[in-house]
């Protein structure tokens, strides 16, 4: 737990360069994005030009829920393929993208509010790599996963997501992925284009608090009524987001983009912060 050899105990992985690196959250819906030309992939690789080139990327995925805090400290992280049903072209896609061991250290060392584990099993879920390869197609860039530890609950994650703070300085990219709103139980197959009037409530009303820093209200988001109830059923696709707003300073500016409803039931909703 937060173990570090002698030579790398005191050293950084990555200079300080004093500027903030922008973050996002990225509503990440199908693992078929990753692989497709659509409104959502198109803005992803936009984003990835528009942006200033990351030393490394750090990414908090729904898809890497865990009991405890691990971060991924391997070499060369695997591609997950942790989905099923899909074509086999999106289960032949590999995105080789580097590690970096240092870096998970400095991670860890930083998060003294959990009991950080340097792991070297996981490597890059869908939640990753879909929208990162989108990005940056080169896969020349580090990439991390810091894991989700679906025993705390949402204000501990929002607190120690403002640990890593000293990351952004040393340009490294935090992204959390998830979706706003996501009940897979519910989906209109019948009709993708579609939204469920609870859904698009949701959307809104969390756009609301996101634009007014209404955090505290973003972290009580089982008491926002029915609604939320059906659009967060489960936490792990909505707690991303709470990470991003969490190493957000409160004059730094939001954009919001591919803000669509899918399928009826999943927000597309997506943020930069600046």
């Amino acid at each position: 737990m937060n173990s570090l050899s002698p030579l790398q105990k005191f050293s950084d992985a990555l200079p300080n360069h004093g500027k903030k690196m922008p973050m996002l959250f990225v509503g990440h819906g199908s693992p078929m994005n990753g692989i497709e030309d659509n409104e959502f992939s198109r803005r992803w690789k936009a984003m990835g030009k528009e942006l200033p080139r990351p030393e490394a990327v750090l990414c908090i995925s729904a898809h890497w829920f865990t009991r405890g805090t691990f971060v991924t400290a391997m070499e060369q992280p695997k591609t997950i393929h942790d989905f099923y049903g899909f074509p086999e072209e999106l289960n032949a896609v590999q995105y080789p993208a580097p590690g970096n061991p240092m870096l998970a250290e400095e991670t860890s060392r930083l998060l003294t509010k959990a009991e950080t584990t340097l792991d070297h099993e996981w490597g890059l879920d869908h939640g990753c790599w879909s929208v990162v390869k989108q990005m940056y197609p080169d896969a020349d860039i580090p990439v991390l996963q810091l894991s989700i530890d679906g025993t705390k609950n949402s204000a501990w994650h929002y607190e120690l997501a403002s640990q890593l703070f000293p990351l952004r300085k040393k340009g490294v990219l935090i992204i959390g992925s998830g979706n706003i709103v996501h009940n897979l139980r519910i989906l209109n197959w019948k009709n993708p284009n579609t939204e469920y009037d609870w859904a698009a409530e949701m959307d809104k009303l969390m756009k609301k608090y996101i634009s007014e820093s209404e955090d505290n209200k973003l972290i009580r988001y089982h008491d926002l009524g029915t609604a939320s109830s059906l659009a967060v059923p489960t936490p792990e696709h909505y707690l991303p987001l709470l990470y991003v707003l969490g190493l957000k300073d409160r004059n730094e500016e939001i954009e919001f983009f591919n803000e669509k409803i899918v399928m009826g039931s999943v927000s597309m909703t997506s943020l930069k912060v600046l």
